[in-house]
């Protein structure tokens, strides 16, 4: 299902500023544009059906692809990786030809596809994925007992590195089903509402699985393993939680946050928007992933980042980071999706700023500023935080952390809470399910508050520096001169100066203004905890 909005449709200027990249290699671009193969069609809905053999190591199966003609075509363009094989793709029984180039796979149909109708393939494919990425795309471990551990974890290679679909972030299917046949005595936990499981006969069980929302492909998840199951409510709806055996009593201390996380967050953003698959929590080897309905979690069943202080002032270790942020991916990056990768912070900058709202609900006001301060030390302001469009090349981490700070600037440039708050609310409810560019977002707050933000974001997320904010003091006069610093043409950030507790806002222009101050120029401050900006005195 393409869940687009109007910013699709905008051209993207900025996609060449304040770096030449390396050039990217034929499978980013393939991976990246949104051709005219992937454009013809929207995604209805997938069925992936497959047999994981853990002592082979080895995948087999297919996924069934509906899709609707937006246009008359005879080609789409799909993808799997290229050393997984592609045994046959039918068509009404029949096989289909296709192409292959690299990782992508183009599809061929005997006859027009006609537009508004909709269709449906069958894709088979088999074998033995190696590891892959930073988690290990599909994963073949084994747990401390020696057990087979399986568990699949992609965002940055692709759902292609397991699975056949068209790869890419624009269009999502509506619904799936996720079939899983795997060795008697495992279990597989999957994205959805578990729908029943099926003895084979043949030694193998295969674990049904509902997912009833859109979801991203590299959300898709099989977690494979000898899992046990316990479970608690919040407001009536089941948290379903799933750790190996050994751990069942460390699993019901630690993710009791999970509810409190759910508290916070439906406060700020309306309630938690997958309610008919559920939520849950799944032990992995690895330190966990958003995965739609289904977070997986491997962070040593403790408070901080792997047992570290996450922001190094002290909050962090109040709380679980990996319940905390990778739950937070449900309303961005699950809920509210990037239309392209380029466009990734609004997933990973927004859920940093939700950490900071939980600790804000949690912890109190006074914390939660301490604790965005602490991502300071994690910027490198190297790159833009938008990359160029149409190219698969994963941002730089600045959109963590650069960008939960820009979010709290623009908190502060608002300048009202109650105003701020059903912002956040509203936005949430404008793009629930769909897929969103920068643009979009830009477009809603302008319209939102009345003020031309669009400067301030294209600074922040465009740009590489910092705006700085250029004070020259005239002790003989008792003034200041100031202005901005900054890359943006029409940056004008207003910004508060003086003293804590008798602050006034300024509103600097890339122009030198003069305003009388009653301090020295040692007393004189200017607010760089609510924004975050560089400050140059003279």
């Amino acid at each position: 299902m393409v869940r687009l909005s109007f910013g699709l449709l905008l051209v993207t200027l900025f996609a060449q500023a304040a770096q030449t990249p390396a050039p990217p290699g034929r499978a980013n671009i393939l991976r990246g544009e949104y051709s005219q193969w992937r454009a013809n069609n929207d995604l209805l809905s997938y069925h992936l059906d497959v047999r994981i053999d853990p002592e082979q190591k080895r995948i087999s199966g297919k996924n069934t692809i509906r899709f609707k003609m937006l246009k008359d075509d005879a080609r789409i363009q799909l993808d799997l990786v290229s050393y997984l094989v592609t045994e046959k793709i039918l068509f009404n029984g029949q096989p289909l030809k296709y192409e292959r180039e690299l990782n992508t796979v183009w599809v061929d149909f005997p006859e027009t596809l006609r537009s508004g109708r909709e269709y449906a393939i069958e894709y088979f494919y088999s074998g033995s994925p190696p590891a892959t990425g930073r988690f290990g795309g599909l994963a073949f471990r084994t747990d401390p007992q020696g057990r087979p551990w399986i568990n699949t974890a992609c965002e940055g290679e692709g759902a292609m590195v397991w699975w056949p679909n068209k790869d890419q972030w624009r269009d999502e299917v509506e619904n799936m089903r996720i079939s899983v046949a795997i060795p008697n005595g495992l279990t597989d936990v999957s994205n959805g509402r578990f729908q029943g499981k099926t003895d084979l006969g043949d030694g193998y069980t295969r674990w049904d699985w509902l997912v009833q929302y859109p979801i991203n492909n590299y959300s898709v998840s099989v977690n494979i393993g000898t899992y046990e199951h316990f479970a608690e409510t919040y407001k009536g709806e089941t948290l379903d939680f799933w750790t190996q055996p050994e751990n069942v009593a460390k699993g019901k201390k630690q993710f009791s946050q999970a509810a409190g996380m759910i508290e916070a967050y439906e406060k700020f953003f309306g309630e938690y928007p997958f309610k008919k698959d559920g939520y849950k929590l799944i032990e992995v080897p690895y330190s966990g992933m958003e995965h739609q309905s289904a977070v997986t979690y491997g962070n040593h069943f403790a408070n901080g980042y792997l047992e570290k202080d996450w922001t190094g002032v002290g909050i962090s270790p109040k709380f679980d980071f990996i319940v905390i942020h990778e739950s937070a991916h449900e309303w961005f990056g699950n809920a509210i999706s990037a239309a392209d990768v380029s466009d990734m912070w609004i997933h990973e900058g927004w859920a940093t700023y939700l950490e900071n709202l939980y600790v804000e609900h949690v912890f109190g006001y006074d914390d939660a500023l301490k604790y965005v301060n602490g991502y300071k030390i994690k910027v490198q302001n190297r790159t833009p935080i938008i990359t160029p469009r149409g190219i698969h090349r994963t941002p730089p981490q600045d959109m963590y952390f650069k960008g939960a700070l820009f979010i709290n600037t623009l908190r502060n440039v608002v300048n009202d809470d109650a105003k701020w708050w059903k912002l956040l609310r509203d936005m949430f409810k404008e793009f629930e399910y769909k897929n969103i560019l920068t643009e979009d977002m830009v477009a809603f707050f302008n319209k939102q508050t009345g003020m031309n933000l669009t400067p301030i974001f294209d600074q922040y997320l465009r740009r590489t520096e910092l705006p700085a904010l250029e004070l020259t003091f005239h002790p003989g006069d008792s003034t200041v001169s100031y202005r901005w610093r900054a890359d943006e043409p029409g940056f004008a950030m207003p910004i508060r100066v003086g003293t804590k507790g008798n602050w006034q806002i300024i509103t600097p222009t890339r122009d030198v203004q003069t305003i009388a101050i009653s301090v020295s120029p040692e007393q004189f401050e200017v607010a760089t905890d609510l924004y975050y900006v560089n400050v140059v005195r003279q």
